[in-house]
This record gives structure tokens, C-alpha cells and sequence, in this order.
């Protein structure tokens, strides 16, 4: 036998619950559809408190089953069933473990109160609910009623899984804002709703207030079927057997509205049930998978994609400062040479003034041992002064620049830098060639100098008839010969002298060339060095920065495909509850059940 088209929409829709992991919802629409397929059709009246909820349906059963009055109400559900003879149980949960519901049987008239008084019994059970049978000609069709609690009428329909709901308002007032609200609510779980006006017997203006009634439920979108009844005319008439009187009550009708309308469409109520709870299903999960859908819609990792647009700020930085530092390190190379070509031509030229001065006094062949330790030593330290100072300056430009490419990168300058000064800066000082003056030296000067002086006074005093050779001419030649020997010695001396000046000069000169080659290879050396360990470095930062970004960007382009591949999944997903939906919406074209003929919707 072929299913009906409402159960095969109920068991799609209890597979998309399954699907998106709703076990709360694959249980409850499980024992939505075991209810479905129970001939037994489920009626749940509801209503504030004080609006004659259990007298109506004491009058519907002309018994006593439900209890009335100021000070007694129905705080449990109550479900009334048919039976061969009046049975009642009070149905209490147990633990699991035991099982999971106990019954124990009170008289029907005391069953309310009994669970009243155990609903209101900190020690005992919980009370699920009270079953009560009677043997009524309306329930023998498989009708059964259920009273609900005032509080608890929303979950007694959706736990009872109704098939009808009887809202009971009595005529002395209209529907109140909280009635109206409650009537939505239950319009989502169960659409067929009958709005039965109640204690028309104290109120003669009552066809207006049903009038209004009606009006307010059109206004708020309520299909519902109002059918004024009076509980007390409908109890006097069966206590008399008074069949007008019973007419008059307004039962009659709501008896064959249950019998006729409900009982009598029983696929009609099933569709629509199943339209309505499907549509209830199918919102609680499109609410969910809209705002995952919305969420994959938006921006993607918001901090990943911030560190990975820093990562290429960060990588333009580098490409941009990579002629920059190495043009700056060029520079400051450029003016360091400089400083220091000038330094040590300063410090030489300091030292060659005092050689000057020095052997503007000093005797060469005297003092010379003792002045080129003077000059080896000063020009050693020249050479060490000088060395430090490169070094120092390269290693503040080495600092200055690692600063600006890697800040975070101790190891960015190289750890030491060549300090030693070179051996052969300082080279071996030769004593410059001194013409020795010695006696046989003196004597042909001496005698030189003698003979000039002779030759001159001697023919002088000839004019005085003196010989050539008198005393006079022999003074004057020994003095002249001791005058040469004088002048020769300081000529010498100044020979002597300006030679050790010239040979300190060019030993002063050499140091400068070969101390100045060293300091510019040196300096040289160290710039390639400089170069090549800032240049590997910046080729780690670039490396580590576009694996850096190569991996962001790798998380992203997956977040991406993967919130892509879940937006498709939920579409797919949303397209397939959507279609279930229109299903539902074609089971529940028809909005209301079809009122019996000589009754008023």
C-alpha cells in the first residue's frame, strides 16, 4: 500500500533532522509520526485560568473528570481516552534505570486531585500526566481530549503532538493580547484551532463579542472556527434529558465539529499537522544554516589577511631599502676613507714637523739609534691609533645600518672585525751616509784656509818691506785655517742633518704608502664583508618573509575554499529545506478544515 504524501514529507523531513545532527528534532518528529499513524485523534483544550477550560470539557463528557473551582485547577495534563468502564491513573516518571514511567489507579472523580497533590509533593516522582477512560459515545471514534495545564498549555500541544486544539474564552471579555499571542504560538505546531466561547449563559451581548472575535482572529491571520457554548446549560440539559436546551447550549454543534470536522478529515488534520510542523522544522534549521551561510559570506580570517598584506608591506620595505642601505653603506665607507687617509696624514705630518724640529738641533751621528726607536715607536702607535678608529668607525656604521634592515637581528653585524695592524707597516729605519771628518780631514782644511790667509796678509805687509812669510801672515793663516776647519764642521753638521730629515721623510713617506695600502684593503675587506653578511641577511629576512606570507597565504586560500565549499554545502542544503518546505506548503493548501454544514466559522 502506498503511503500518504504527508508521511513521506514527515519522513524527509525526520532524514534532514538526522542530516544536520538535530537528534532533539529526529525524536520529536518520530513520536509525531507514531502519533499520526494512531487512529486515535488528539484534541488538546487550552485556556487562561478562570475561562471554564475543565468545565467545558466535564460538559463535553457530562462527568465530572476535571476539577473546577476558584481555589482547584488542572496543574497536569490530563488525557481522556474511551474505555469499557471508568478507569483512572496517575502516571509519574521513574529513573531510567527502573523505567521510565510508573501508573498507579485513583477514582476517576479524585484523579485530579490526586495529581495535584503529588505535583505538589516535593518527595514523590514527577507527575507526567493523568489518563482517565470513560465509556462516552464521543470518544468511542477514537477522539481523545487532553486538559492542559494554563502555564504549560504551549508544551502539553507540542509533547501531546495534537491533532486539534480548543482554545476556551469566555464571552465576558475579548481576546486578550496574551490569548492572541498564545494562539500564534500555537497555530505554528498545530493549524486547526476551534476558539470555543464560553459562559454565554452570563452574557447576553455574547454574538457580539463572537462577532469580535472572529474579526480580531482575521486581523491577526488566525484561521480558527469560534462556537459560543455554555458549559452550565449544557450540564442542565443532560441532567433533564432537554434536547433544545442542549441545542441552546451551542455543544451540539461543537460535538458534531469534532465528530464531523475533525474525526471526519482525519488526512485532512494529518497534512496539515505535518505542513505545520514541517514548516516549524525546517525554520529551527534554515536559522542556523542562513547565519553559518551569512558567516562564510563575510570577510575571510580578518587577521590573517592582516598579517599577510604586513608580510608584503614588510617585503616592499626590504626591496625598497636594499639600494638604500647599500648606498648609505657606500657613503659612509667613502667618508670613512676619507677621515681616515686625512687622520693619518695628519698624525705623520705632526710627527715630521717634530723630526724637523728635532734635527734642527740634534747631530745625527750622535743621536740617531736613540731616534729611530723615538719615530719606530710613534709610528706605531700611529698605525695602531689609526687601525682602532677604522674599526671602530665600521663597527658604528655596521650597527647604524643592521639597525635600520633587521632591528630584531643581533647576529644581523658580523661578530669581530679584522684588528691587526700589519707587521711591515713600520719597516727598518736606515741610518742616512755620514762623511766622517776626521784629523787628515781638518788638517788639508786647516791648511786650505791657512794658505789663503798667508798668501793674503803676506803680500800686504810686503808693501811694508816685510817678507811674504813674517809673523803678521802666519797668525793671519793659522787663524784662517782654524776658520775653515770651523765652517766645515757646521756644514757638515748641516749635511748631516738635512740627510736624517730627508731619510726621516721618506721612511715617514713609505709608512704613509704602505700603512695607507693596508688601511684602504682593510677597509675594503671589511666593506665586502659588511656587504656580503647584511646582504645575506636581508636574503633571510626576504626568504623568511615570503615563507612567512606563502603560509598566511596558504591558511587563507584554505579557510577560503573551505568556507566556499561549505557556503556551496549549505546552499545545497538550504535549496533542499526550501523544497521541503513548498512540499509542505501544497499538504496544507487547504488552511481549515471544513466546518459542518449549519455551523458558523
Amino acid at each position: 500500500m502506498m503511503a500518504p504524501p504527508w508521511l513521506e514529507v514527515l519522513d524527509d523531513t525526520v532524514r534532514a533532522c538526522a542530516t544536520h545532527r538535530r537528534a532533539d528534532l529526529v525524536e520529536r518528529l518520530s513520536t509525531r509520526r507514531s502519533r499520526l499513524l494512531d487512529p486515535k485523534l488528539r484534541v488538546v483544550v487550552i485556556g487562561e485560568a478562570g475561562q471554564g477550560k475543565s468545565q467545558l470539557i466535564n460538559a463535553l463528557l457530562n462527568a465530572p473528570v476535571c476539577a473546577v473551582g476558584d481555589d482547584r485547577t488542572t496543574e497536569v495534563p490530563a488525557l481522556i481516552e474511551h474505555a469499557e468502564t471508568p478507569t483512572a491513573a496517575v502516571v509519574t516518571a521513574r529513573p531510567r534505570a527502573i523505567a521510565s514511567s510508573s501508573r498507579t489507579s485513583v477514582a476517576v472523580e479524585d484523579v485530579t486531585a490526586e495529581a495535584n497533590r503529588e505535583a505538589r509533593s516535593a518527595s514523590g516522582a514527577p507527575v507526567v500526566r493523568t489518563e482517565i477512560g470513560l465509556p462516552r459515545a464521543l470518544l468511542a471514534g477514537g477522539l481523545a481530549l487532553v486538559d492542559s495545564p494554563a502555564p504549560a498549555a504551549l508544551d502539553t500541544v507540542r509533547e501531546m503532538a495534537a491533532d486539534a486544539v480548543v482554545m476556551a474564552t469566555d464571552a465576558t471579555s475579548e481576546l486578550s493580547g496574551t490569548e492572541v499571542r498564545l494562539l500564534e504560538q500555537v497555530a505554528r505546531l498545530c493549524p486547526t484551532i476551534v476558539v470555543a466561547l464560553t459562559k454565554i449563559d452570563l452574557v447576553p451581548g455574547w454574538r457580539a463579542v463572537a462577532e469580535r472575535t472572529r474579526a480580531r482572529l482575521v486581523e491577526g491571520g488566525l484561521l480558527a472556527t469560534v462556537l459560543p457554548v455554555s458549559a452550565t446549560l449544557r450540564l442542565a440539559a443532560a441532567r433533564t434529558g432537554d434536547k433544545a436546551l442542549n441545542e441552546e447550549s451551542g455543544f451540539a454543534d461543537l460535538i458534531r465539529f469534532l465528530h464531523q470536522g475533525l474525526l471526519g478529515q482525519a488526512d485532512l488534520l494529518a497534512r496539515r499537522s505535518v505542513a505545520a510542523v514541517t514548516a516549524l522544522t525546517v525554520d529551527s534549521l534554515l536559522g542556523p544554516l542562513q547565519e553559518e551561510f551569512a558567516a562564510t559570506q563575510r570577510a575571510a580570517n580578518t587577521e590573517a589577511v592582516a598579517r599577510w598584506h604586513n608580510e608584503g608591506r614588510r617585503l616592499e620595505r626590504l626591496q625598497r631599502d636594499a639600494s638604500r642601505w647599500q648606498t648609505m653603506l657606500s657613503d659612509e665607507v667613502s667618508d670613512l676613507l676619507s677621515d681616515v687617509e686625512f687622520d693619518l696624514r695628519d698624525r705623520t705630518r705632526r710627527i715630521l714637523v717634530e723630526v724637523d724640529e728635532y734635527f734642527d738641533a740634534a747631530d745625527p751621528a750622535k743621536t740617531w739609534d736613540e731616534f729611530e726607536v723615538w719615530l719606530r715607536e710613534n709610528l706605531t702607535a700611529v698605525a695602531e691609533t689609526n687601525s682602532e678608529w677604522l674599526l671602530d668607525r665600521f663597527e658604528w656604521i655596521a650597527r647604524k645600518l643592521a639597525r635600520q634592515l633587521a632591528p630584531h637581528r643581533p647576529d644581523a653585524v658580523p661578530d669581530s672585525l679584522p684588528r691587526e695592524v700589519p707587521a711591515d707597516a713600520v719597516g727598518d729605519l736606515r741610518m742616512p751616509r755620514v762623511e766622517r771628518f776626521g784629523v787628515g780631514q781638518k788638517l788639508f782644511v786647516g791648511m786650505r784656509g791657512s794658505y789663503s790667509g798667508l798668501l793674503m796678509f803676506g803680500l800686504a805687509t810686503t808693501i811694508a818691506g816685510l817678507p811674504l812669510i813674517n809673523p803678521i801672515s802666519l797668525g793671519a793663516g793659522a787663524a784662517f785655517g782654524a776658520k775653515s776647519v770651523l765652517e766645515e764642521r757646521g756644514n757638515r753638521l748641516k749635511r748631516r742633518q738635512a740627510a736624517a730629515k730627508t731619510a726621516a721623510h721618506r721612511y715617514v713617506d713609505d709608512f704613509f704608502l704602505t700603512y695607507g695600502k693596508h688601511s684602504k684593503d682593510t677597509a675594503r675587506q671589511i666593506h665586502r664583508a659588511l656587504r656580503d653578511r647584511l646582504t645575506a641577511v636581508a636574503d633571510e629576512l626576504r626568504a623568511e618573509i615570503t615563507e612567512s606570507a606563502k603560509s598566511i597565504k596558504q591558511v587563507i586560500d584554505t579557510d577560503t575554499a573551505q568556507r566556499t565549499a561549505r557556503a556551496n554545502e549549505i546552499r545545497r542544503s538550504i535549496e533542499e529545506l526550501a523544497g521541503l518546505r513548498q512540499r509542505a506548503q501544497s499538504l496544507g493548501a487547504t488552511r481549515a478544515v471544513q466546518v459542518p454544514r449549519g455551523l458558523t466559522a
